[in-house]
């Protein structure tokens, strides 16, 4: 029984526990705050009833529920087809594939400079603006909703993007590198109910397209003028000029990828 044991606390056995361990600890971190919460609840208590239905002996509910089960493996990849997109889409920015910035040192400090002059003008203002900072994954079928604008990024054109009543003022503006791509374009809304009902189109569309790529969103609210960024997800709000700095020099400063980085795609 001893010998039983030890053998079961060889190390390959607890490497093999704590490699499953964390990723189910990451996958219940990654799907929190979702619509998968919600569905797999319900997948929960379906298979907790025809565990039951078994042990009571209850045939017919036992074959119904069979049915079902069958019918919820053909249909759970569609259910969950944005969760899945967002995960291979992770996957495919992992360590094997290395990033490198797109701008040098003398092109961020401009682009800084610029970005934070026009963000401010548009907060003191009160101006509404979504401005999409395209990362390693492209989007390309977002940008094709809007306007080409294709020109380099200064305070002047964003904030005249925005100005109220302008033709391009209520879609966001996408910027690849230190250019503006496309001005309004129109992103996907997102689906988590858990965001406060507070936040209105500007906020909940900054959520979606980060929810499914890497972009960084800067958002500027129409009613308060208050700064929030939002990164995979997840919103930082009531930001002032340095805090935003500090941001924008963490999402645009070349990075340099270690080799076999692939768990990379699990941080939080």
């Amino acid at each position: 029984m001893l010998a039983r044991f030890l053998e079961l606390l060889s190390p390959a056995n607890l490497l093999d526990i704590a490699i499953v361990s964390y990723f189910v600890y990451k996958a219940i971190i990654w799907i929190k705050g979702t619509r998968a919460v919600q569905l797999l609840k319900g997948v929960f208590v379906l298979v907790l009833a025809a565990l039951i239905s078994s042990w009571l002996k209850m045939t017919t509910v036992s074959w119904l529920l069979a049915q079902l089960q069958t019918m919820l493996m053909v249909a759970l990849p569609v259910v969950f087809q944005p969760e899945l997109r967002r995960l291979l889409e992770q996957i495919g920015r992992g360590g094997i594939f290395a990033y490198q910035g797109l701008l040098n040192r003398e092109a961020l400090d401009r682009f800084n400079r610029e970005m934070l002059r026009a963000v401010s003008v548009l907060s003191r203002n009160s101006t509404g603006a979504l401005i999409i900072l395209e990362r390693e994954i492209g989007l390309n079928n977002y940008i094709e909703t809007g306007i080409t604008v294709d020109g380099l990024m200064t305070t002047e054109l964003l904030v005249n993007i925005f100005v109220p009543k302008a033709p391009l003022h209520d879609g966001a503006v996408v910027i690849r590198g230190d250019r503006v791509v496309a001005a309004g374009c129109f992103l996907p809304l997102t689906e988590n109910p858990n965001i406060s009902k507070e936040l209105g189109t500007r906020h909940r569309a900054a959520f979606g397209v980060t929810e499914l790529s890497d972009a960084t969103a800067i958002v500027v609210s129409e009613e308060t003028g208050v700064i929030s960024v939002v990164r995979e997800g997840k919103m930082t709000r009531y930001l002032d000029e340095e805090s935003l700095k500090a941001i924008l020099l963490e999402t645009l400063s070349a990075k340099r990828v270690k080799p076999l980085s692939f768990f990379a795609l699990w941080r939080s």
